[in-house]
């Protein structure tokens, strides 16, 4: 068996990437931020666009809060708990410092209005309200947020209070985040609306959404900001603009100022620069390949599902497609069994693969025509008819 490559394709053409693969392929950049760390990601690909000190340890600040209000919605999700449900407030959470949502001692809160007091009001008090109700203390909590990040892909990330109140052993990366704020959207459509809600009033004290993003028009609608003095200002935030969603870590910014600029920046940069293409439809034929002593010669190579690449605008015409797969391939052959792979290349995106699978079962021939086609490839280098 050789490795055979189907005829050039001409076109654009990215791997659909998991949540945990971002960092497998980036493109060249060619801007530059303030930031201590940053990255920014398209949502659909999974395409970095981005990256600086991407899996280095920081201090999350209050963006660790997505992962206290990710456990929260989990149990909305599945049933445990309500929106109505009023959980009780300890003086624990009534003492906390920090950013407030101001809640009340021994009162009882709306999971609603703690959702916002977290989203919009980033309110310490409200996150152990949360975890108190959850898993009885905010220890405990911390350690299934922990747990639960590891499951989510966040590999470099380790929670030691549900609020992101400075710990030297509370750390995350800018890569970790990202992939927490996309799971957030991608999880729970029904909840992340609440990250794009701009003011909310409790216990007659109005505070608007620090998000910078969501004032500005960039498409912003999340996702959560974060400050603590070792480390700086930042954000994780999502946009959309048409059927393109970017999402973006920045921290170590020294200002509220820097902070707002530098995510307008980037954000900005992202879309202008970049736009995404659909190739091929899932189960469409991409390549016919030779099969060897199979009841047809040749069988459908098709896209197991839509295949859309990330790419710097005008960079078409140096992509370079082509299709490889070791053949001819061997008879007998299943429907949706993996034969190849297309592969893409081109500057500033390096090389990303995509794997094809048979469109249609081909059978064995039968004994003697399996002799009389093994003879006509030795003599003429192809399958008899």
């Amino acid at each position: 068996m050789m490795l055979m490559a189907g005829r050039s394709l001409v076109g654009v053409l990215a791997a659909m990437l998991t949540l945990t693969q971002i960092a497998s392929q980036s493109v060249a950049q060619t801007i530059e931020t303030k930031a201590k760390q940053a990255l920014l990601v398209d949502f659909d690909t999974g395409t970095v666009l981005f990256e600086k000190n991407a899996d280095e340890r920081m201090p999350p600040a209050s963006m660790s809060k997505m992962m206290t209000v990710y456990l929260l919605f989990e149990k909305l999700k599945a049933g445990e708990m309500k929106l109505t449900d009023q959980l009780p407030v300890s003086e624990t959470a009534w003492r906390m410092q920090g950013s407030k949502m101001f809640v009340a001692i021994n009162s009882r809160v709306a999971i609603e209005d703690l959702i916002r007091g977290i989203t919009i009001q980033s309110g310490n008090d409200a996150c152990i309200v949360v975890a108190e109700a959850i898993a009885g203390n905010e220890k405990r909590f911390s350690e299934l947020m922990t747990k639960r990040a590891r499951e989510l892909g966040l590999t470099s990330s380790n929670f030691t209070n549900s609020n992101g109140w400075p710990d030297p052993e509370d750390y995350s990366t800018a890569r970790d985040l990202a992939i927490l704020g996309q799971h957030l959207i991608r999880d729970f459509p029904e909840y992340y609306r609440f990250f794009s809600e701009k003011e909310f009033t409790y216990n007659k004290i109005k505070q608007e959404n620090r998000n910078p993003l969501l004032y500005r028009s960039v498409g912003a609608d999340g996702i959560k900001t974060g400050h603590i003095e070792d480390a700086g200002y930042g954000l994780t935030a999502s946009a959309k603009q048409g059927e393109r969603r970017l999402v973006l870590v920045l921290n170590g910014l020294g200002s509220v100022k820097e902070r707002d600029d530098e995510a307008v920046k980037m954000m900005s940069w992202g879309f202008r620069e970049f736009d995404n293409r659909t190739l091929f439809r899932a189960g469409q034929v991409v390549e016919q390949a030779d099969v060897w002593l199979g009841a047809k010669n040749r069988v459908p190579l098709t896209a197991s599902k839509d295949v859309t690449v990330t790419l710097p605008r005008g960079i078409g015409k140096d992509l370079k497609v082509k299709v490889v797969y070791a053949g001819p391939l061997k008879s007998p052959i299943a429907q949706g069994q993996e034969l190849g792979r297309l592969v893409i290349e081109a500057p500033r995106i390096g090389r990303i693969e995509q794997p094809l699978i048979a469109g249609e079962a081909v059978d064995q021939r039968p004994f003697f025509g399996r002799i009389a086609g093994a003879a006509s490839y030795v003599l003429f280098g192809a399958a008899a008819d």
